[in-house]
């Protein structure tokens, strides 16, 4: 069957079925974001997305934040106040 008569049966526009995402891997980008992370590391992705477009990136938060999640990077938590478990011995 050919792909007009098979988009016209099953009442899909052409143009989705011809469509091909031009997206690329965004490798400089990658190398640095991981490097201010590891530069900052109280930094989260919100942070890093105003320091790359300060750099010249053109980047939307919601795709970097998915390279931020690729890259397994995340702020680390800082260490919380130690509490005695249970009572005390005299």
């Amino acid at each position: 069957m050919s792909e007009r008569r098979a988009c016209k049966a099953t009442g899909f526009c052409r143009m989705t079925m011809r469509y091909q995402a031009k997206r690329g891997d965004g490798g400089a980008l990658r190398e640095r974001m991981k490097a201010i992370a590891h530069e900052r590391r109280r930094f989260g992705y919100r942070r890093l997305h105003v320091l790359l477009r300060r750099e010249g990136f053109t980047i939307n938060h919601k795709r970097l934040f998915r390279l931020y999640r690729e890259e397994r990077l995340k702020v680390r938590h800082r260490g919380g106040r130690k509490r005695a478990i249970g009572t005390r011995a005299p």
